[in-house]
């Protein structure tokens, strides 16, 4: 690697519960740029009608993007739903698929779907203290099944890249709703397509 420009040691911080920091901008996903995420297409225009909430948002490095670095940050999913389907974050393959990353739970409680190009898919459930490994091929979107913010802690390869164009066009084959009885329950994704 010739090319190489090895960083110097830093510091960043983030707030514990929140996941916020001082010391960089985050990237806000608000509704109306999650179109086609969720399986009720009323209820989110519905609510688009009315206002564009924050569903939530991520920090990230912005480092050279060389294997031997690592890319870290936290992400906020905020508490709500579109109809009975929890807030939730885009999700993504990595551009390298065989890139793992690991979550680790700050404050809330949630899921992590997961689910691989070949058909296998899981549903971790996220709480404060909790520790993910998100292993490679996998494709992984944090959920909010809580009534405060879902934080995590990330870090992954910083050459991996995200591959969202994937999860866009096809969906999830599962999806995180709240059940009748007002628990979460996994069911098939109508919308998804082979």
């Amino acid at each position: 690697m010739s090319d190489y420009l090895p960083l110097n040691p830093f510091v960043m911080g983030f707030d514990l519960k929140t996941g916020l920091s001082e010391d960089t901008q985050s990237t806000k996903r608000s509704l109306s740029k999650m179109s086609g995420m969720y399986h009720d297409d009323e209820a989110y225009k519905k609510i688009l009608e009315k206002e564009d909430p924050l569903v939530y948002e991520f920090y990230e490095l912005k480092i050279p993007n060389y294997a031997s670095d690592l890319l870290f940050g936290t992400s906020i999913t905020y508490p709500g739903k579109v109809g009975n389907e929890y807030y939730m974050t885009k999700g993504h393959f990595h551009e390298v698929l065989e890139t793992a990353e690991v979550y680790y739970t700050l404050s809330g409680e949630g899921f992590m779907l997961l689910e691989t190009p070949e058909g296998e898919w899981k549903a971790e459930p996220l709480s404060a203290g909790k520790a993910l490994y998100v292993p490679p091929r996998w494709a992984h979107r944090s959920i909010n099944s809580g009534s405060t913010p879902l934080v995590t802690f990330f870090t992954f390869r910083g050459d991996a890249g995200h591959d969202y164009g994937t999860i866009e066009q096809k969906g999830y084959r599962k999806l995180i709703v709240e059940g009748s009885d007002g628990k979460p329950e996994i069911i098939d994704n109508p919308k998804w397509s082979e």
